[in-house]
């Protein structure tokens, strides 16, 4: 294929969605350094950061000298890939900041009149919404995969801007993460006690979650299949971090918004269904509160407008595209 890369690309090899991770992993390497008597090991994490940082120069490299689209893929599936190793970073950077769930467990309980996180699945635990609920929470995953992968094939040239959107917005997520330690119902309440939150009794917990990461079991029909794969993904992934605003309906918002820029709706038509479950099931399995959904769907809109015009001054086409 022609090169059509920038001067900048030349200079560098390094495609925009590529300079989104490093640029992250630069900022949180100073907050280490500030916040190091605050980590529990401080070293390790800023290592942490030089591993992927090299891997992508590495990459840069060899796509500028080699042409090949399946470097290109490479390139696309080891940021995504790479995804599932920044977001428990998250809760080690916030360790350094005191919880704040109590602050938002108070606004919902003002706002609703009660804990909608607690009484959604109890009011509705048959078990066909249960599965529902969880499927909805499981195509997250599929969704980010399908949106890259639908451009990668039938939108190439537009393969790179897709990625800085979606990465720029993950980071974006990440950087909220790391300042702003809020952890979430199934954490908060287990701490607390279900008896107090019913109570209305919220406490500050201060730094408890930095050294307990247990939850509560996720509310539902326990026999169902999507419900063990969402409670198979918790089990392995899952941590005290990133409840606000919500990063699964924020960057599932980002998605459906890519796919129904699309001339073609089907795909856009595809999703909405389990994309409005989806967004309903962060608060019934109790990740997330009301609130930190309604910002996740905000912010989604406007990570989406923000990082696509940033996109129009950043983007270059990667040869093996």
């Amino acid at each position: 294929m022609k090169r059509i890369l920038s001067e900048k690309g030349r200079k560098t090899g390094l495609l925009s969605f590529e300079w989104v991770m490093i640029v992250y992993a630069f900022i949180t390497s100073i907050f280490i350094l500030f916040a190091w008597q605050k980590l529990d090991d401080p070293s390790a994490l800023l290592l942490k950061r030089f591993v992927p940082v090299v891997i992508t120069l590495m990459l840069g490299i060899i796509g500028k000298k080699y042409e090949f689209k399946l470097i290109g893929i490479l390139r696309i599936l080891f940021q995504l890939y790479m995804l599932v190793w920044w977001y428990p970073d998250t809760y080690e950077l916030n360790k350094a900041i005191p919880n704040l769930d109590h602050i938002f467990a108070s606004a919902e309980q003002w706002i609703f009149g009660c804990q909608p996180a607690l009484t959604f699945c109890t009011s509705y635990p048959q078990p066909f919404i249960s599965e529902a609920m969880s499927f909805g929470y499981f195509v997250y995953y599929p969704l980010i995969v399908y949106t890259a992968f639908y451009y990668f094939v039938k939108r190439k040239e537009e393969i790179e801007k897709v990625m800085f959107i979606i990465m720029g917005s993950f980071f974006a997520y990440y950087l909220i993460f790391d300042f702003l330690p809020v952890v979430g119902p199934t954490f908060y309440y287990k701490a607390v006690g279900l008896e107090r939150i019913v109570e209305g009794v919220f406490p500050a917990m201060g730094d408890y979650f930095t050294t307990h990461t247990d939850c509560m079991t996720t509310p539902g029909y326990t026999d169902g299949v999507f419900y063990q794969l969402v409670e198979g993904a918790k089990a392995a992934g899952e941590r005290p971090t990133a409840a606000f605003p919500s990063s699964h309906v924020g960057i599932a918002t980002i998605c459906m918004l890519l796919l129904y820029r699309l001339k073609n709706k089907t795909s856009f038509l595809l999703f909405i269904i389990p994309y409005i479950l989806l967004s309903m099931a962060t608060v019934y399995i109790q990740a997330h509160y009301v609130i930190d959904a309604i910002a996740g769907l905000i912010t989604g809109i406007v990570f989406y407008y923000l990082f696509m015009k940033w996109s129009k001054s950043t983007f270059i086409l990667s040869p093996e595209f």
